[in-house]
C-alpha cells in the first residue's frame, strides 16, 4: 500500500494500544490494564500535516519468552518492524528504564530505521520530573513526552514521526477494496485462513481456542481484486463469555461485520454444523451482509463420492434461514478452492450492490399477482399498486399497497422468490417494506 506504515512497539502494559488509539482518532485495539491483551497486527489510519499514515499497534514484546502465544506477539512485532517506515517505541515514565526496555531498544537499533522514543503517562503538565532523563540512556535520541489517556504531546510525537517519514508522493485512500470479515466459532481456522491468502503468518495460530481477540485487518490484492480482510475473534456462546478481555473482542468481531461487505461464515468441517454456527449466521444475516458459507478442513474429512453432497444437503437444511448463501468447501492448510472463494466473493458483492429497475420489478409483480392471487381477509383483498427499489446493501424493495395487514410474510416472501428468479441475488439477503398509499415515509 501507498502509505507510509508507522509501527507502535514496546513491552506490555506501556499503553501502546491506548496511544494507538487515541492517535488514530477510534477505539480500534483493545485496552485493559492486563498485559498482552494485543497480540497480533492492528491497522488504522491517521493522518497528521496533510499527509496519511497507516499506524500499526504490536503485540509487547517479550525478547525472551518461550510461550507460544508469546514467541508469536514477538513473531507478529517482528514482521511489523521489518515492514515500517518508522518506529515509535513506547516505554513506561513510572516503570522507568527496564531491562526489557534496553533489549527492545537493541533490536530497533539494529533494524536500521528511524526510532521516535515516546515516553508514555507523563500525565502532568510543565516540567519533566527526574526519571524522563533516564530514557537516554536508551540511545535513541531525545525522547518525547506523551500522555496516551489525556492526549498531551501527540502532536509532538506526530511531528517527529512526520519528520522521519520518506518524502516520496503518497497515493490517496484504496479505492475499490472490498471488505470480507471472515466470522465464526473459534477454532474454526479463520486466522489459518487469512494466513494461506497473505503467504505471511498475518495472524497468530494456535489449537487454543481464543488465540485471536481483536479484528485484525489484512490488505491483499490479486488477479481478482482489492480486499480488506478482517480476521475476526471466535464468537462463542455468551454464557461462556465471561472475560472482560473476551467481551471485548466478540465487541470487536461485531463491528467488523458491520463494516463488512462480505461475511465469510467459517464452519468446522470435523465437527460440522453447530448452533452456534447459526447464531454467527445471524449477526450477518441480520446486518444485511452479502454471505458465505466455507466449509474448512475439508482436505482431513473421511469422504467418499457423495459425502459433499450429502454434506452440503445437510447444511441447506441446517441455514434454511438463508438459503441463498452459496456454500464452498476449502482447506486453509493446503490452499483448497482458494481461488474460487475469490470469485465468490466478488460474485455476491455484485449481488448485494445490485439495482433493479422499477419497471422490471413492476412485471415481475404483474405476473406474480396474476399467478398468485394476494391474500384476502373478511372479504377484503390485499392491493399491491407498485415496487420500487429503495436501496443497496441489502437490495430492499419498498412496495406500496391499499393495507399493510393483509401483506402477509408468506406473500412477501413469494414475491422475493419471483424476484430472485428472475435477478438471482445469490449470497445476499433482501428486504422488504410496506407502505400503505398516502402513507408517509
Amino acid at each position: 500500500m501507498a502509505k507510509p506504515i508507522v509501527a507502535v512497539v514496546g513491552r506490555p502494559n506501556v499503553g501502546k494500544s491506548t496511544l494507538f488509539n487515541k492517535l488514530i482518532g477510534k477505539r480500534l485495539s483493545i485496552v485493559d490494564d492486563t498485559p498482552g491483551v494485543t497480540r497480533d497486527r492492528i491497522y488504522g489510519d491517521a493522518e497528521w500535516r496533510g499527509t496519511k499514515i497507516m499506524l500499526v499497534d504490536t503485540g509487547g514484546i517479550e525478547p525472551n519468552s518461550d510461550d507460544v502465544i508469546l514467541s508469536g506477539m514477538r513473531a507478529q512485532a517482528q514482521l511489523a518492524i521489518d515492514t515500517a517506515s518508522v518506529i515509535i517505541m513506547v516505554v513506561d515514565l513510572k516503570s522507568g528504564v527496564t531491562a526489557t526496555d534496553s533489549e527492545i531498544a537493541s533490536m530497533l537499533i539494529k533494524s536500521g530505521k528511524p526510532i521516535v522514543l515516546c515516553v508514555n503517562k507523563c500525565d502532568s503538565l510543565g516540567d519533566m520530573p527526574a526519571e524522563f532523563y533516564e530514557f537516554y540512556n536508551l540511545g535513541l535520541g531525545d525522547p518525547v513526552p506523551v500522555s496516551s489517556v489525556h492526549g498531551h504531546g501527540t502532536g509532538d510525537l506526530l511531528d517527529r514521526v512526520f519528520d522521519d517519514l520518506p518524502q516520496s508522493g503518497l497515493e490517496s485512500e484504496e479505492e475499490n477494496v472490498i471488505n470480507v470479515a471472515v466470522i465464526g466459532k473459534p477454532n474454526a481456522g479463520k486466522s489459518s485462513l487469512v494466513n494461506r491468502i497473505c503467504g505471511e503468518e498475518r495472524s497468530i495460530v494456535s489449537d487454543i481456542a481464543g488465540t485471536t481477540r481483536d479484528a485484525i485487518d489484512t490488505f491483499v490484492e490479486n488477479k481478482f481484486g482489492r480486499y480488506n480482510l478482517i480476521d475476526t475473534a471466535g464468537l462463542r456462546r455468551q454464557s461462556r463469555v465471561d472475560d472482560k478481555i473476551e467481551k471485548y473482542s466478540v465487541l470487536r468481531a461485531k463491528m467488523a461485520i458491520e463494516r463488512a461487505d462480505v461475511c465469510v461464515i467459517m464452519i468446522d468441517g470435523t465437527d460440522g454444523f453447530t448452533e452456534q454456527d447459526s447464531k454467527v449466521a445471524g449477526l450477518a444475516l441480520e446486518a444485511g451482509k452479502a454471505c458465505i458459507i466455507a466449509v474448512n478442513k475439508w482436505d482431513i474429512v473421511e469422504k467418499d463420492g457423495r459425502t459433499m453432497d450429502a454434506y452440503r444437503k445437510s447444511l441447506m437444511n441446517d441455514f434454511s434461514f438463508m438459503s441463498f448463501a452459496p456454500i464452498i468447501f476449502i482447506s486453509a492448510k493446503t490452499g483448497q478452492r482458494l481461488n474460487k472463494l475469490f470469485e465468490l466473493i466478488n460474485y455476491v458483492r455484485d449481488q448485494n450492490t445490485m439495482r433493479i429497475s422499477t419497471g422490471k420489478l413492476n412485471d415481475i409483480l404483474s405476473d406474480a399477482t396474476a399467478r398468485v392471487q394476494p391474500p384476502s381477509d373478511k372479504g377484503k383483498r390485499l392491493k399491491i399498486y407498485y415496487i420500487t427499489q429503495a436501496s443497496t446493501c441489502p437490495p430492499t424493495f419498498v412496495c406500496f399497497c391499499n393495507n399493510a395487514e393483509l401483506f402477509h410474510f408468506s406473500y412477501q416472501r413469494y414475491l422475493e422468490n419471483c424476484i430472485r428468479l428472475v435477478f438471482g441475488l445469490e449470497g445476499t439477503p433482501v428486504r422488504f417494506i410496506i407502505r400503505e398509499r398516502g402513507e408517509k415515509s
